[in-house]
């Protein structure tokens, strides 16, 4: 079921208007989130459910799990198209896969058509856990899916801010990932690092674009930060006032 946050009320003030206490005024984001693997990604992003944004708060649903990439944009769009003939649209729907060894020319030709059918794309090249490391360094040379681990697990335990006598060792499929790459790294330089790394590469063989992440950009979605996505929820606030 979806969360429901209170709209702050210096903004009904602002518009004049008078909150009955039997009239909540409640702004509710959906956002559907197509996932490749079946616990990196979903443990993830389901963390932030437990977080108010701002004006609203997210209500993820999640969809996919042990599919390739182009199933990954088939069912996000098949999940989209559903929304919209059952008049319960989607605020925004996500893609969210791996370059691994997929085929270059089929990964390039999967995000061009998620696109196309306006699907947004996190995809990392080679593997999610690029963005795991983006909160601890920057990444300017190319990384194997077998590296990740060891990075990780360095990273975390060259962090100052871990104090445990025991060594940490990355583990994929840990539901506290996204609580430790918080805890001893940094999201905001995680999405900086992202935004630095994406300026070199400006063509569309996104296969090529190694190592890049787009995980940053449903990332700030999902914390509030998005000014397109907020510029309709705004929109939406001020229709449920007037």
């Amino acid at each position: 079921m979806a969360r429901k946050v209170k709209i702050d009320n210096s903004i009904l003030k602002r518009r004049g208007y008078k909150r009955r206490s039997h009239e909540p005024v409640n702004i509710v984001c959906r956002i559907l989130i197509v996932c490749e693997g079946s616990k990196t990604e979903p443990n993830y992003f389901k963390a932030f459910r437990k977080k108010k944004r701002g004006l609203y708060v997210v209500d993820l649903e999640f969809g996919g799990g042990g599919i390739n990439t182009k199933r990954v944009v088939d069912e996000a769009i098949r999940r989209k198209t559903q929304a919209e003939l059952e008049n319960n649209p989607y605020d925004r729907v996500w893609a969210v896969f791996d370059k691994d060894d997929f085929p270059d020319v089929a990964f390039n030709a999967a995000i061009l058509k998620a696109k196309k059918n306006g699907i947004g794309c996190a995809w990392s090249n080679e593997a999610f856990e690029l963005w795991y490391l983006l909160h601890f360094c920057k990444r300017e040379t190319p990384m194997s899916r077998t590296e990740y681990k060891e990075a990780i697990s360095r990273a975390v335990n060259d962090s100052p801010a871990y104090k445990d006598k025991k060594e940490y060792v990355y583990e994929k499929n840990n539901p506290e990932n996204y609580s430790i790459m918080n805890k001893y790294g940094s999201q905001d330089s995680a999405i900086r690092n992202a935004l630095d790394m994406e300026k070199y590469f400006t063509d569309q063989s996104f296969a090529t674009h190694n190592p890049c992440t787009k995980v940053h950009e449903i990332v700030l979605q999902l914390m509030g930060k998005d000014e397109e996505l907020n510029q309709e929820i705004s929109e939406r606030v001020n229709q449920k006032l007037d």
